[in-house]
């Protein structure tokens, strides 16, 4: 086989040698021919050119024939369901898929897109009418394909500039979407896309949130992986100036970790998400963009200036309505369109004249801004042809939720390059209106007020814009009517005065959510502009309670001996209608008229404050001014008047809050919501420990004080007694035996299965105090304390932190301490510990603290007490001793 094998491969090799001898003397023959004839030469090139052609004609022809299989739009979509709009839509009546028509004169310009939740689960992160994202895009041609891609709008560069050339180096635009093109019209100036992908993927909107990686999956409910085969266009809705598509997005997850707490996932492998997603017409229209200024509350569309030399390189856009008189010479005219808001046909009837006089109160202060009925107030027939979803309509919506996010809600979406508000919604939540507690929360959070932020927002922007939409006012109002039911019941003050409470809250919380949808944010300072001694007098209150609806007050309830007042502001406010005129007043085109108007800030009717000046959380912001639960311009004694209502109301609720018949659950809510007070008012206290007053006020301003001024030394030594009275004293949680026997819950099947039902006396008392002692001993207070004594602050850390320190030991250092206190005393101890050890604080406040340390060392050994109190002693003893042994040297 090997011979034979070498055989075959000289055989072939032969072959090959042979090949090529044989072909090499003819290329060399063809080379030594003579040159043809001339004659001979043209009729060759006849035969080329004449061949040329015809392969031309046969292109020609191929091309031809190519287009002829290609189908035009209208015969594409000839079976389609044809609906005309914004965007020219087309679905298959067979599959419901969706087609979509661009036309050339759209390509290249600006849109906006909206989205908003139709309906979802709470636990998933959506909820009926929770509006999402709003962006610019645009569509662009790249060859074969169109490209949907998101412009950033958050910088201006002066076109006069020539820096503009560069304005869009290093900022990014984003592409959501590549489609190929389908056909083309017959003049092929419309481009035919699929775009079913488009809207049933989360290519314009993440649909399902982030994970929030602090949590373990089976401690929080996630939404599963997107299933594009359940997942559906649910409808399409198209107008001239938009296009609507609903989707139903379907997540599935065969084995989820977490179920849900609450009866409204149905089943946790596959929940429903519906979203609409609206794209809309930029505006064309001659709105002036109004600029924001510091000393008003308004939403807004930030814009960094990339061309200003200034310190503050701004021309943030402040949102509200394209309000145009009907006649421009007039002092007070009719607007060409007005504002006007639909009752929805779900809200209960009893409360459509409530909702309908608050909501045109707003007219009051339009009418300052020179429009006479600029907000009107319809009601949706039950046979409307129109769902309260079409952003067309601005419509107040209730819903009763399983486990509501919300009491209210007062969202709207804006033309980001101008501002100019383009929809609104108010969500209501029944639940407002009942008693609903979810106990089981009580103990965590709810009934102390403590309130959370969204977490998951996608960046710094869109947390930004999206907090106006964190409005929470519906369920703080709603702990403040349960505190006034409660005190009302204990006062035997009739069920007139429960009746007057609701409607008086209902009324407030449409005004403060209608003032959302009209631009303007939260005003947590507006409390001040009401004198502590007008506060129940009702005859001074002709212009509000508070300066402007925009706040999270406390319940206005009279102490005993005083007459009930309003319970809550039933009017705008002085400063909501200053604001609005800021807004809206096209006399303020004007710069001179403006500065003239801005320049009325300094009054005290005016005071504005947002969220992100308030002292609700320790540590956060500097003016104890600016806060919710708050009430009157000396809040400090305001605090000090309802704490010693509660005191009062604890001793009696035994008595007033056990039927026969019925279980303790009401007992018990009752307590709760005493203490949750408590909580409050004491925290509101503690603020002005360590505060700063901030004057907002611009330089050479008449009435304006230093931007920056220290609480005055004894505003803040009256709040510390009123925490040593109130909420750290030996007597501040006590209450008869037999009340706290009593505080059992109403059992329901196993639904306090994984819970201890105990009410935890001592872990919610500890919890107010623990709260309290997180900000007067954070180290952003203690370092403003030392920082202050700068310029004028004279109450400094070492008489605060010995002022503190006596609060919670010296009452009972010469006898018994009771166990609320032991809990407090060994908590206080640890937390200057803490301080000790932790690079987080300056050395003042270490060094204080150790001091502290020191002194209360020497104090367990020599103060007595009985055997429960020595060994309380000897461990706090034991834990300082231990903690002083690592720094000795």
């Amino acid at each position: 086989m090997k011979n034979l094998d070498q055989k075959f491969r000289f055989l072939l090799t032969g072959v090959a040698l042979g090949a090529v001898a044989f072909v090499a003397p003819t290329i060399a023959a063809e080379d030594d021919k003579p040159a043809k004839p001339a004659v001979a030469k043209k009729q060759d090139e006849d035969a080329e050119a004449k061949e040329e052609k015809a392969d031309d004609k046969a292109e020609e022809a191929e091309d031809e024939d190519k287009k002829k299989k290609e189908k035009t739009i209208a015969e594409k979509v000839k079976d389609m369901t044809e609906l005309d709009g914004l965007f020219k839509m087309y679905q298959d009546p067979k599959n419901g898929s969706l087609m979509m028509e661009v036309r050339e004169d759209q390509l290249g310009k600006e849109f906006i897109y909206f989205s908003h939740t139709a309906d979802g689960v709470v636990e998933g992160g959506h909820f009926r009418g929770q509006y999402r994202q709003q962006k610019v895009f645009r569509i662009e041609k790249h060859f074969n394909k169109l490209e949907f891609v998101e412009v950033n709008p958050y910088f201006y560069f002066d076109p006069d500039n020539a820096l503009s050339k560069a304005k869009d180096a290093n900022i990014s635009s984003a592409t959501i979407a590549t489609h190929t093109i389908d056909a083309k019209s017959e003049d092929g100036k419309s481009y035919l896309i699929s775009v079913t992908g488009l809207f049933q993927s989360e290519a314009f909107d993440q649909v399902k949130p982030t994970p929030n990686p602090r949590l373990k999956p089976w401690e929080r409910f996630n939404l599963g992986k997107l299933n594009s085969a359940k997942t559906k266009i649910q409808a399409v809705n198209n107008y001239p100036e938009n296009t609507a598509v609903t989707v139903n997005y379907v997540y599935s997850n065969p084995t989820p970790m977490n179920r849900g707490q609450w009866f409204e996932i149905t089943d946790a492998r596959n929940v429903t998400v519906s979203v609409q997603h609206t794209l809309v017409a930029m505006p064309e229209n001659d709105f002036k963009p109004r600029f924001d200024d510091p000393r008003v509350g308004y939403f807004l569309d930030y814009v960094n200036d990339m061309t200003d030399h200034g310190a503050t390189p701004w021309r943030d856009m402040i949102n509200r309505w394209n309000l145009v008189k009907k006649d421009p010479s007039a002092e007070i005219s009719e607007p060409v369109e007005p504002i006007t808001w639909w009752i929805e046909n779900t809200t209960p009837t009893e409360l459509r004249p409530t909702i309908r006089k608050a909501v045109e109160a707003w007219n009051i202060a339009f009418e300052a801004a020179g429009f006479k009925n600029a907000v009107v107030v319809k009601e949706q027939p039950d046979d409307a042809e129109w769902d309260a979803g079409d952003i067309r309509y601005n419509v107040l919506r209730w819903t009763s939720s399983p486990q509501p996010p919300f009491g209210g809600y007062g969202p709207s979406f804006s033309n980001p390059r101008t501002g100019q508000i383009l929809a609104a919604d108010i969500m209501l939540e029944y639940t407002f209106l009942t008693n609903r507690m979810n106990a089981s929360k009580v103990f965590e959070s709810a009934a102390l007020g403590l309130e959370s932020q969204d977490s998951q927002m996608e960046d710094f922007m869109a947390s930004v814009k999206g907090h106006g939409r964190n409005c929470n006012l519906a369920g703080h109002l709603q702990i403040n009517n349960m505190l006034g039911k409660t005190l009302a019941a204990i006062n035997e003050a009739g069920p007139q005065a429960s009746e007057k409470l609701v409607e008086e809250a209902i009324y407030y919380l449409m005004l403060h959510e209608v003032g959302h949808t009209l631009g303007l944010n939260h005003n947590m300072k507006a409390t001040q502009a009401r004198a502590y001694d007008e506060a129940h007098d009702i005859d001074k209150q002709a212009n509000g309670l508070a300066g402007s609806v925009m706040d999270y007050p406390s319940i206005n309830f009279a102490p005993p001996g005083e007459k009930q007042a309003h319970y809550y502001t039933v009017t705008p406010g002085t400063y909501d209608i200053w604001a609005i005129q800021f807004g809206y007043d096209p006399d303020l085109d004007d710069p001179a008229k403006m500065e003239a108007h801005l320049a009325r800030s300094t009054e005290k009717a005016l005071v504005f404050g947002n969220d992100a000046d308030d002292m609700r959380a320790p540590g956060k912001a500097i003016d104890p001014r600016v806060n919710i639960y708050d009430m009157t311009d000396d809040a400090v004694q305001f605090a000090q008047d309802r704490l010693r209502l509660d005191r009062d109301a604890m001793g009696k609720l035994r008595a007033k809050f056990t039927t026969e018949g019925q279980s303790y659950q009401e007992l018990r809510n009752a307590y709760l919501i005493l203490t949750a007070d408590m909580a409050w008012q004491g925290r509101v206290a503690s603020r002005y420990v360590g505060g700063v007053y901030v004057d907002r006020a611009v330089a050479g301003q008449d009435g304006a004080t230093a931007p920056y001024r220290p609480v005055e030394k004894d505003k803040q030594e009256q709040a510390m007694k009123l925490l040593r009275d109130y909420i750290f004293a030996p007597d501040a949680f006590q209450a008869d035996p037999a009340l706290f026997q009593h505080l059992a819950i109403q059992r329901r099947g196993f639904f306090h299965f994984t819970s201890n039902e105990d009410p935890a006396l001592h872990g919610r008392a500890l919890s107010i105090q623990a709260d309290i002692l997180a900000h007067l001993l954070h180290p952003n207070t203690l370092m403003r304390i030392t920082d202050s004594g700068l310029y004028g602050n004279s109450y400094d850390v070492t008489e605060m932190m010995t002022d503190l320190t006596d609060a919670i030991f010296e009452d009972d250092s010469r006898g018994a301490v009771n166990t609320f206190r032991q809990e407090l005393q060994v908590h206080y101890v640890k937390r200057l510990i803490g301080i000790l050890e932790s690079d987080d604080y300056d050395y003042v406040a270490r060094s204080n603290a150790f001091s502290s340390l020191k002194t209360l060392g020497k104090d367990m050994a020599r103060w007595r007490g009985d055997a429960a109190t020595r060994a309380h002693r000897d461990h706090l003893a034991f834990l300082i001793e231990k903690a002083l042994e690592v720094h000795k040297g």
